[in-house]
Formats: structure tokens, sequence, C-alpha cells
């Protein structure tokens, strides 16, 4: 019998970096995420074989593990991505033992419904839909194996976007009707490249004194975006006081002053900074500016986001 279990990705609008720390995030949910498909089958042994699957069907990773090396923890030295699944499968496993105990082989399959490294959630939606596949907590899981807010669980788990916060160490998530009246104005540009983040992550945490502060002008903001469905004015506003937050704190150009300071319009960075996407507001299809500037993969908020 074929199981399959689906996770939406994620893009994060607003709380990037301070939603570590207790501020309150809009997320937004991706119509692109991931499937995972689960097969049982006697005949490859007390084994599983794993093969991951990118956007366009090319295999990106492939390997068979037995299961008593996931049930000990027993991870390769030679193997990062197979040393990194097992430890999931194991903190998963020790959630819900009887999974792997009474599992006698096993085939799965997990297919990425966008690029690999556009930075959707290739891991969060992995982690959730081993959650799903094991019935356990997929935030808990998160926590014990890779860490992060959690907010990526969160938009694979919901349909709409949402509201996030981690309160007394527990994840809140409200889903909220954000459907704006100015969606043909909103564009995710991909940036081509990851980049170290390491650096901006050290500047906020050296700014750990004035944590409050912060986290209270960030939770407005994200209130009042949510909330910023008919003025596009508004919402570019608010984006902007975010972007000029972030970039004091972080002790970082924003996206538009490093990358794109002639663009005629508002750009928003979405989680790490330097990272993959960010959303461009603009009043005339800014299409032609960026493939211009070398960025080829520009996607419009209806064909992004559910």
């Amino acid at each position: 019998m074929k199981k399959t279990f689906y996770s939406n990705g994620k893009l994060l609008l607003t709380g990037e970096y301070t939603v570590l720390d207790g501020a309150k995030a809009f997320a937004l949910p991706t119509k692109y995420g991931q499937y995972l498909h689960i097969e049982e089958d006697i005949a490859v042994g007390e084994k599983i074989f794993w093969k991951s699957l990118d956007a366009d069907g090319s295999v990106w990773y492939e390997d068979n593990i037995t299961i008593s090396d996931i049930i000990n923890n027993r991870t390769p030295e030679n193997n990062s991505i197979t040393s990194t699944l097992i430890t999931i499968l194991y903190k998963a496993h020790l959630q819900n033992p009887d999974i792997l105990e009474k599992a006698t082989g096993l085939i799965i399959t997990t297919e990425l419904t966008f690029p690999k490294h556009w930075g959707l959630g290739t891991s969060s939606t992995l982690i959730n839909n081993i959650a799903k596949w094991f019935s356990i907590d997929a935030y808990r899981l998160l926590w014990d194996s890779f860490g992060g807010s959690g907010y990526d669980i969160a938009c694979a788990q919901h349909n709409t976007p949402i509201l996030y916060q981690i309160i007394k160490g527990k994840p809140t998530v409200t889903p909220i009707a954000f459907k704006p009246s100015f969606t043909d104005n909103l564009y995710f540009i991909y940036l081509n490249q990851k980049q170290d983040s390491r650096k901006a992550i050290a500047s906020y945490r050296e700014k750990e004194n004035d944590i409050n502060s912060i986290i209270s002008q960030i939770n407005m903001i994200t209130n009042a975006a949510a909330n910023a469905n008919k003025s596009i004015n508004n919402f570019t506003a608010l984006l902007d006081e975010h972007e000029a937050i972030m970039s004091q704190v972080l002790s970082t150009p924003t996206v538009k002053e490093s990358l794109f300071p002639d663009f005629k319009g508002s750009l928003k960075s979405l989680g790490a900074w330097g990272g993959d996407f960010i959303l461009a507001i603009a009043k005339d299809n800014p299409t032609a500016y960026f493939k211009k500037k070398g960025y080829t993969t520009i996607i419009s908020y209806d064909d992004m986001i559910l």
C-alpha cells in the first residue's frame, strides 16, 4: 500500500531574525511544496531505499539505509545528507517507535514541485511530511533536528497566510484572510544564490539589549501589514519601515540599496537577508527590469502564494 504526504513551501514576509526571540511574524504558504511517497516492499529487506527528486524529475539524492542504523542512530561519516536524514528519522522514531520497529522494507521517494535551489523549504517540508508519516509533533521534530523558529512548519501545515509567534516556548499560529486588492503589483524575484547570513545573525545577536523595543516595533508592523488588504500605499510604507529597522539592527544595507538602487518601487527581503527571494512592489510589471539585471525568475503573487 502506497502512502503519500504533502507539505507547503514558505516565504517569510515580516519578522525575519526577530521571530527567533518571540516577535510576531507574517508568513505566506506557497503553491509550491514537496511530496513524500512511501511504499512497503518486503523484497528490499529491512532497509529504506530513498530517492529525492528535484522539480524537473532529476535525482538529487539517493541512498539505501538499514532500519537498524536509524533505530540505533548510526550515521555515516562520508555522507552528510544521509547522516542528516538518519538523524531526522531517528528523532522521529523516538517520538513513535512503532513505525520503524514494524517496518520490513520501504521504498521512499520525495518529490519537490519547486527547484531545490529556490529555498522555499526543502528541509521544512520534508520534516513536516515525516512528522505526518510518524503521526508526531512536527515542531518538536524540527527543534530536535534542525532548530529554527518553526514558522516554516506552520506554513507547511496551513493553506492561508498566517501570523506566527513563539509564546512561552510554544508555537502559536493564527490563519488570516490576507487577500490584497493589489496582487497585480506584487512580484517575487529569486536572487540566484544564497549568501552566508552568519554575519547578519551575529550583528542581530549583538543587539540583544535592545531586543524588546525592536520586537515591539516588528509586532506593530506585522499586525498592520496583515490588515493592509486595501491600501498598497499603507502596505508599502509598512514594509519599507520594516526594511529600515532591520537594516539598522543587522548593520546591513537593504537589498534595494545594495543591488537595485535605481528600482522604481519597493523591495522587501524575505527570510534571511541576502537569501533566496525578495518581494517587489511596483506600479508596473518589473520583469524587464530584473531580467536586464540578470535575475530571470520573477513570479507573480497569485502564482506563488496559496
